[in-house]
């Protein structure tokens, strides 16, 4: 080893050996004791949680648009994702044939009424005739029978012009209702029909959204209880957290509440209604609902100082003893992803462990310090064992 390579090492050498001393020097500056363990007294207190359920965004209406008469599209009227209004086209499809058609059934329509004309001379002639004698009761019968063949074929001619007519008329696609056009799939030269698979677009009335979001059976249940029946006018004003974790501005009310449970997932499908003024929520986006929920005197505990076994919640009380027992609790269906409603397994003045949990064991005796000193003596640690100086003495 060379004079370099040891004036390289000099630096590293201090810095371990600065460390060391350090943390084995000043044991209370160093890592918690192997039973020290934060340990914090349960409390009542008063909060708002808010629970979290995903949510689908759909349009007030949406509605597909299929053609009923088959052809070949000649126009496309309107641009995705524009504004229409009711009645107003939409697609053109070729209408010659349909055209041709009507006008044929306009001339059928002629033929009928001449000939229900011809009928009425005949039968009116004939019953002169039957009148006089001159005829038997079965020519006036048979000029009956062709006047009312003749009435027939007129209805039917009539009928058949109608439904020429609405061919006709079909061949302009117009919207049903006021909306924004979806995606078009189809351009001017395709083939559609009544019976294609994919509609030709679809307009949805986004002036206001239905968001749905589902809540389990116990949810429901609690809620009613503490509601009362009419579940759906107890639901206080809900808010939408859209897709990129910003809240929707416009507050929105729960207006359905399904009465049927789904077997399959055991959960209630919930509708909120909301305005969409500037059109921001688009039908088939998601999101997630979040209810607020007032709590008086209740036992709030972190979520990180829980432990979760067969769906079943524990926490680690710690006794006068010092021991710290295993217990079971009960908590309310609210997760906001930070905390926990404890209704059963704790009470007020209880003591349990608030950090390190992974560590202990049922029946384990530990030496109680403050969550606040347990920090303390984390953030001393990791300030004194920064392994940033010995990095940058190797480089030199």
């Amino acid at each position: 080893m060379n004079l370099h390579s040891v004036k390289k090492l000099i630096p590293v050498v201090i810095a371990i050996g600065t460390l060391t001393v350090s943390s084995c020097g000043n044991r209370k500056g160093g890592l918690p004791q192997s039973n020290q363990f934060p340990v914090t007294t349960v409390q009542a207190s008063s909060t708002e949680m808010y629970g979290s359920y995903p949510a689908v965004i759909k349009g007030k209406q949406d509605v597909e648009i299929r053609p009923k008469v088959s052809g070949f599209i000649t126009r496309l009227c309107v641009e995705e994702g524009s504004a229409v209004r009711a009645g107003q086209t939409l697609v053109t499809i070729d209408n010659v044939q349909y055209k041709a058609a009507y006008h044929q059934a306009e001339a059928a329509l002629e033929s009928a009424k001449s000939a229900l004309a011809t009928a009425e001379l005949t039968y009116k002639n004939k019953k002169e005739l039957f009148n006089q004698n001159i005829i038997g009761e079965f020519d006036l019968t048979k000029a009956e029978n062709s006047l009312a063949s003749a009435k027939a074929g007129l209805a039917q001619a009539q009928a058949a012009v109608t439904s020429a007519r609405d061919n006709l008329n079909y061949c302009n696609v117009t919207s049903p209702s006021n909306g924004v056009i979806g995606t078009m799939p189809y351009r001017v030269g395709s083939l559609v029909s009544a019976s294609i698979a994919t509609p030709l677009t679809t307009v949805s009335n986004i002036d206001q959204m239905y968001v749905y979001f589902s809540m389990t059976e116990k949810q429901l249940l609690e809620m009613t209880r503490e509601r009362g029946k009419n579940v759906t006018s107890a639901f206080p004003e809900v808010q939408l957290r859209l897709a990129d974790g910003s809240m929707y501005e416009h507050p929105g009310k729960v207006s359905m509440v399904s009465g049927v449970i789904d077997q399959s997932t055991g959960t209630v499908s919930v509708r909120a209604d909301f305005s969409n003024p500037d059109h921001l929520l688009k039908s088939g986006g998601t999101g997630s609902i979040i209810i607020p929920n007032d709590m008086a005197n209740a036992i709030i505990i972190p979520q990180k100082c829980v432990s979760e076994v067969q769906n079943k919640k524990f926490v680690y009380t710690v006794g006068k003893d010092n021991k710290v027992k295993y217990t079971e609790i009960k908590i309310k269906p609210l997760d906001d992803g930070n905390d926990f409603i404890v209704t059963d397994g704790l009470k007020v003045g209880d003591r349990y462990v608030t950090n390190g949990i992974a560590k202990l064991s049922d029946g384990m005796e530990i030496e109680p310090i403050t969550p606040e000193k347990y920090q303390q003596i984390i953030n001393e640690q990791a300030k004194a064992m920064t392994a940033g100086d010995i990095v940058n003495a190797m480089k030199k």
